[in-house]
């Protein structure tokens, strides 16, 4: 009976030690999380922000950053910017940079823009550098036109001028989320000083008076449906480019002569087979010529036999022939000897 009272006691001394090591290692992990955040917590204490260590907590176990919600809520605190600490835990779960907007948050208020924190949230999560544009508000910036090279446009003579435009825009914060980028900018600046030069009568005009480009384009209100607002267009290069008019007449009168080249060729071609026709119809009319010649002889027999001629006219006919032939040959060596005298007038 005693053995069995002193194992009993035993069992219950060692569940009560379990117990206490269990609410010893409970206790030990509570305090080691409260430890990782007690620095933090610290740091919002310091600056008399109102973040508790159970909301530190909370952050971590909804997978939120504690130590970038505290600073940007210090930051703000600091600036007397008023925003909640579930905003900027909001906007962290949703993928924003909370630092930025936090900053671009004080340099707004600094500078009188009226920026609030749903704006700059969106401008945020729009893909866009929310404190790059508040900056650009305060401080505008210059863009070339285009980045590199230069705007090629002709005037109406013909002459390329070649330009190089510079773009002072700043910000417009309430335009940046939806609004164009910079490329559309330089892409409309560009149009304009194509337009604006190819109305030119000359290329001495444009030469004259450059700020009639700048003048041109900024009087189009390029900005429109943009995130910028543009403050003034400067040129800042004008050069002379190549002559587009004479090279477009050389291109065209080249093209002209090959036209006619191509249309003397069709008629010489059309002489050509016309001449092959000339040759093979005098061929033909040779070959009726010799066939009716071979006819006279049997003619001539056939008007011996009937009496129609006689042998005194048959000789008549023979020394007309004769005749014939010979003014021939000395016609023909008469004009072979014209021709030499053409080829070699040198000679006797």
């Amino acid at each position: 009976m005693t053995a069995m009272t002193a194992l009993s006691q035993g069992s219950e001394l060692t569940l009560g030690h379990w117990l206490l090591i269990g609410l010893f290692l409970l206790l030990l992990i509570l305090v080691l999380i409260l430890f990782k955040f007690v620095n933090l917590w610290i740091q919002a204490v310091a600056t008399r922000t109102k973040i508790g260590l159970v909301q530190l907590v909370g952050m971590w176990l909804r997978k939120v950053n504690p130590a970038v919600i505290v600073r940007g809520m210090i930051s703000a605190n600091q600036a007397g910017i008023p925003i909640e600490t579930r905003q900027l835990e909001a906007h962290f779960l949703a993928g924003g940079n909370v630092p930025r907007v936090v900053a671009s948050l004080i340099a707004a208020d600094r500078a009188s823009l009226g920026l609030d924190f749903r704006q700059a949230a969106a401008i945020d999560l729009a893909g866009r550098d929310v404190l790059d544009a508040v900056q650009t508000s305060v401080t505008p910036k210059v863009i070339d036109c285009p980045d590199q090279g230069k705007v090629a446009a002709m005037a109406k003579n013909g002459i390329q001028v070649l330009a190089k435009a510079r773009v002072t825009v700043r910000t417009n914060i309430k335009r940046l989320v939806g609004g164009a980028t910079e490329a559309t900018i330089i892409a409309r600046v560009g149009e304009g000083i194509v337009s604006t030069i190819g109305s030119s009568n000359s290329h001495k005009d444009v030469l004259e008076n450059p700020d009639r480009i700048s003048k041109t384009v900024l009087a189009k209100g390029l900005d429109a449906g943009t995130a910028f607002e543009i403050l003034s267009i400067d040129i800042a290069d004008v050069d002379i480019g190549d002559n587009i008019g004479a090279r477009l007449q050389a291109d065209q009168a080249e093209a002209d002569k090959r036209v006619a080249q191509a249309a003397a060729e069709s008629r010489r071609a059309m002489a050509v087979a016309a001449e092959q026709e000339n040759i093979a119809e005098i061929a033909a009319n040779r070959a009726k010529l010799v066939l009716a010649e071979a006819e006279v002889p049997r003619a001539m027999a056939d008007a011996f036999r009937a009496g129609n001629l006689g042998i005194m006219d048959y000789q008549r006919l023979r020394n007309l022939e004769s005749d014939t032939r010979m003014r021939g040959q000395i016609a023909a060596a008469e004009e072979a000897h014209l021709q030499d005298k053409k080829q070699h007038p040198g000679q006797g």
